[in-house]
């Protein structure tokens, strides 16, 4: 193997069934909540995440989530009033970070040209009012359904420089990559500890496993475009939703990523298609 080479997985029990998959939308019905299973970046600096598990009470803790990262879907949601604590829909949302419906009327708006999704539109004159998010899709070995991971404002920047700088331009895809998630803690300028999510490439999947995972990516693709958006996705104290924002904002390391559109110069769309 050549130096700085990926090296392939061949261990990895890959369990993407399609029909599962179809068979479920045909049982739930197609406005159903497909039962992922949801895990959070934590919230205070904590560096395991919560991983549900058979017993609803007990979460698995764990420093790690490793899988291939099947699909990655641009949200944003707009809640008028602060964190309540409650699982309550935002009041405008877009399930691919272009066009925002308001959940009370309906009225569709294009995401770039809102007042909300612009800086300095939160709380104080800090951030955004509308939240930038990913989730990210993630297949674990043995796994069939694969488990969310919302990204809020503040680990945006390190999935996109990951995918920008470690995946496309090697010439890869992430659903071709198997990839570990960690969490590191960091702190705000006004001193507020978080808690952000890291990448690193593990290696490859054997060529052919890549036209099983193209046909899930493009399943997945559809398939959870009209999943509705909730304080699942976003549920983070206030004092820490506004210093997400407020990173984004005004911290040097965002200069040079388009986190309005969530975007990396001169890659093109990397994080919804990669």
């Amino acid at each position: 193997m050549a130096k700085n080479e990926l090296a392939v997985i061949d261990n990895f029990e890959l369990s993407t069934n399609t029909d599962i998959m179809e068979a479920l939308i045909e049982e739930l019905g197609e406005d159903a909540k497909i039962p992922y299973d949801r895990v959070k970046i934590p919230s205070g600096g904590t560096t395991a995440f919560e991983v549900p598990s058979d017993d609803p009470d007990n979460p698995d803790i764990e420093k790690e989530i490793e899988g291939i990262i099947v699909y990655a879907q641009k949200i944003n949601a707009y809640w008028k009033d602060a964190y309540s604590g409650d699982n309550t829909s935002p009041d405008c949302s877009s399930n691919d970070g272009k066009v925002g419906v308001e959940f009370e009327t309906g009225e569709i708006h294009k995401c770039v040209d809102c007042p909300f999704n612009e800086f300095k539109s939160g709380p104080n004159g800090v951030g955004k009012a509308c939240k930038n998010m990913r989730r990210l899709y993630i297949i674990r070995t043995g796994c069939t359904l694969p488990i969310v991971l919302t990204l809020p404002p503040t680990s945006l920047r390190a999935y996109e420089d990951y995918v920008g700088r470690q995946i496309v331009t090697k010439g890869l895809r992430t659903h071709f990559v198997i990839t570990k998630i960690s969490l590191k803690k960091a702190q705000s300028k006004d001193g507020i500890t978080y808690s952000t999510a890291q990448f690193t490439k593990v290696g490859r999947v054997p060529d052919e496993m890549k036209p099983e995972l193209t046909a899930y990516y493009n399943s997945m693709k559809t398939n959870v475009s009209s999943m509705a958006i909730d304080d699942d996705d976003y549920d983070m104290p206030s004092n820490q939703t506004s210093k997400n924002n407020q990173d984004n904002d005004n911290d040097d390391e965002f200069e040079d990523v388009d986190i309005e559109n969530g975007e990396i110069p001169n890659f093109e769309d990397v994080g919804s298609d990669a």
